[in-house]
């Protein structure tokens, strides 16, 4: 069963109890989202749109607080440091508790024993895409061109360590192939070079890469996803030149550790019936994103999936972040 139709049953079959335990917790202040990224991306987006329908199904505001830097370490360690009333939530991408533990030497806080899972929110495919005039049309022609000119050939990404990096780092050691790995600071910049043609490829969300291919900017190769996209049906996966490939943004909510059960339980189920409001589904889909759910134990379970996944990947490259 795969991860996304183990989230929903889960939820499916948790909801009964979650909705009985939302009973026995209400909170009395206003709730935060905090949010380890600055205002105006998609992670800020979403937490956005999921905070005024949580809020209102406790009669309190939820607020969007952005709390960026240190690879969203300031935030981890503002959530961690709070008090476990329910009263404030960590947005995490996968550097708050997947990606940072294993590239950075000196954490400021414990990436797993400071937390409580909440939530899994979301996952969102990448879209492998090249410049206009770039010689292969799909992803067996890129590698077959890599494994003639090793190095000769560009990507780009949001920095050292970004989950752009990684999702290549992980092709190019599948596939075998050696690409020239080019950072920026931030996606914006990485995209205008590919659109000019100073930089071959890029592999980033497709909130990011689509609207430039439907606007014929950039043409795109595949998605990252094992299975297609709702985004874009009508691209191949990645998966289908080489096997057992899978990419995907994963975000979710976390608590402060020793949060109590019922808060967890109640919060749990109150961001499922969020994220099961076909109004809200449509505005995730609307940003290229698939929305999750389920309970806390499946959100552990999938962290620790994606923990083993990244580390063999950061190992292999020898990844590291100061």
């Amino acid at each position: 069963m795969s991860l996304t139709r183990r989230h929903l049953l889960g939820a499916a079959l948790a909801a009964p109890t979650l909705a009985q335990a939302q009973q026995g917790w209400t909170p009395t202040r206003p709730m935060r989202i905090v949010v380890p990224l600055a205002p105006g991306g998609t992670a800020d987006t979403l937490a956005r749109i999921v905070a005024d329908p949580l809020g209102a199904q406790f009669g309190q505001p939820v607020i969007v607080e952005n709390r960026p830097g240190g690879s969203n370490s300031v935030a981890a360690v503002a959530v961690a440091r709070s008090q476990p009333d329910g009263l404030t939530m960590l947005y995490a991408p996968p550097a708050v508790q997947i990606l940072n533990p294993l590239m950075m030497r000196n954490m400021a806080y414990d990436a797993m024993g400071d937390f409580t899972p909440l939530v899994a929110l979301m996952r969102a495919p990448k879209i492998f895409a090249v410049r206009l005039d770039f010689p292969a049309r799909s992803m067996a022609e890129l590698i077959a061109l890599a494994k003639a000119r090793p190095g000769a050939y560009t990507y780009a990404t949001s920095g050292i360590g970004s989950s752009g990096h990684l999702a290549v780092a992980m092709l190019t050691q599948m596939a075998g192939i050696e690409l020239l790995h080019v950072p920026y600071r931030g996606t914006g910049p990485g995209l205008q070079d590919v659109m000019a043609g100073r930089i071959d490829m890029v592999l980033d969300t497709a909130a990011a890469v689509l609207p430039l291919v439907r606007d014929g900017r950039l043409r795109a190769l595949a998605v990252s996803t094992r299975d297609k996209a709702a985004a874009a049906p009508e691209l191949p996966t990645i998966a289908e030149t080489l096997p057992g490939y899978h990419d995907a943004s994963f975000n979710y909510l976390l608590l402060p550790s020793r949060t109590p059960p019922e808060i967890v339980a109640s919060l749990n189920a109150a961001m499922n019936r969020v994220l099961a409001d076909p109004a809200i589904r449509a505005r995730f889909a609307a940003l290229g994103v698939e929305p999750l759910g389920g309970t806390p134990q499946d959100l552990t379970a999938q962290i620790a999936e994606e923990v083993e996944r990244w580390r063999a990947v950061i190992t292999a490259h020898g990844i590291t972040l100061e």
